[in-house]
């Protein structure tokens, strides 16, 4: 193991939780150390060719991988130190176990935040495991950052925002998107999404799911079926179709393997994607002086995303002795755009559901935050 090193905040994951925090971490003053397992930080912003919506403090009309590059070129200006390339494999009171540049080492802080993302959610159906049935963001990244088409007739399963939106960045590709299939009754994406691949001529079959797949070394086949009210299949409602690619578009599980290790306390969101990290308004975990923020905290969106890392990078800061009296409007500002990002009939289920583990995190910890 190579030597020890020390530093005040320590940010696990660059995507923009991750970013924002540190970069809201070294504007209060503290020396940051940013740690990623990729070689570019941006994290699933550097897939998303798309446009944000939202207002200018948002970044609306600009387009994730500008935004990732943006707050990656901040971070180096403000003299965050990127450890790219690196794994975070364990965290033991507030030492981070590193595997870097072939060799392993500690790096501990006074504060961190996990801003470790989520991972896709599988779905089981038979031929499941055949090569071309993959997850949507294996596609984006293919087809955004390799410029590799991993199919040419695709069937689009989950129309979240998601699944929609990879549907088009896939016809923009040059694939043939023969259908988006959705379990539930009704579309689960923004109606701008929905709209777009409907005026391309891309049928939304909702309450409708995949039966099986089929092929021999690789997937050629793909059979749907529409589904009663109770969630079986109807009978005689079966589609089969030639396709060479099914992109699960199925939800985000969020990924806390540290904030377990660490000992911090959790609650089960089915809103927000599982089993979350309990934390307070100021995203500090039961386990005081360790932070979350972005799909760590509960899957949102990426400016949501943005917003937590800010929130949680200030609060780092001011618990390892940073800052001054004006840290604290910031955060109330930070908090401010969080309510806005959450209101209507979007995020309304998401502040409610993150509102429920603020009470979690007060309960476990007898209400000493306030």
């Amino acid at each position: 193991m190579a030597g020890a090193e020390v530093t005040e905040v320590a940010v696990v994951g660059g995507g923009p939780a991750g970013l924002s925090a540190a970069l809201a971490a070294r504007r209060a003053g503290a020396d940051v150390v940013l740690i990623d397992e990729n070689a570019v930080p941006g994290g699933q912003l550097r897939k998303q060719i798309h446009k944000f919506f939202g207002s200018r403090a948002h970044h609306a009309g600009v387009r994730g991988f500008r935004i990732a590059a943006e707050l990656g070129a901040a971070c180096r200006a403000q003299g965050v130190a990127l450890w790219m390339d690196t794994v975070a494999y364990g965290l033991f009171d507030h030492t981070l176990g590193v595997a870097r540049e072939g060799t392993t080492s500690t790096l501990t802080a006074r504060s961190i935040v996990l801003a470790t993302g989520a991972g896709e959610n599988a779905l089981a159906f038979p031929g499941c495991t055949l090569p071309g049935v993959m997850g949507a963001g294996a596609v984006q990244t293919f087809v955004n950052l390799h410029r590799v088409l991993p199919g040419r007739r695709a069937l689009m399963v989950g129309a979240g925002n998601v699944g929609l939106i990879v549907s088009y960045q896939l016809l923009q590709a040059g694939a043939e998107v023969l259908g988006v299939v959705e379990a539930a009754p009704h579309i689960g994406g923004y109606a701008v999404h929905a709209a777009k691949l409907r005026r391309a001529g891309v049928p939304i079959w909702t309450r409708h799911t995949v039966l099986a797949a089929a092929g021999g070394r690789e997937l050629e086949a793909v059979t749907i079926a529409a589904l009663d009210d109770n969630g079986r299949p109807v009978r005689g409602s079966e589609q089969t179709f030639a396709v060479d690619l099914i992109c699960l578009a199925v939800g985000l599980t969020p990924l806390t393997e540290l904030a377990w290790q660490a000992g911090c306390r959790f609650a089960y969101s089915g809103p927000l994607g599982g089993h979350v990290p309990l934390h307070n308004a100021d995203m500090e975990t039961t386990v005081p002086g360790l932070f979350v923020a972005g799909d760590a905290a509960g899957v949102e969106e990426a400016s949501t995303a943005l917003e937590e890392g800010c929130l949680a990078g200030l609060a780092a800061a001011a618990f390892a002795g940073r800052g001054g009296p004006e840290l604290e409007a910031e955060k109330e500002a930070a908090r401010r755009r969080l309510e806005a990002l959450r209101s209507g009939p979007f995020g309304g289920g998401r502040r409610r559901a993150q509102e429920e583990i603020v009470k979690g995190w007060l309960k476990c910890s007898g209400g000493r935050w306030q």
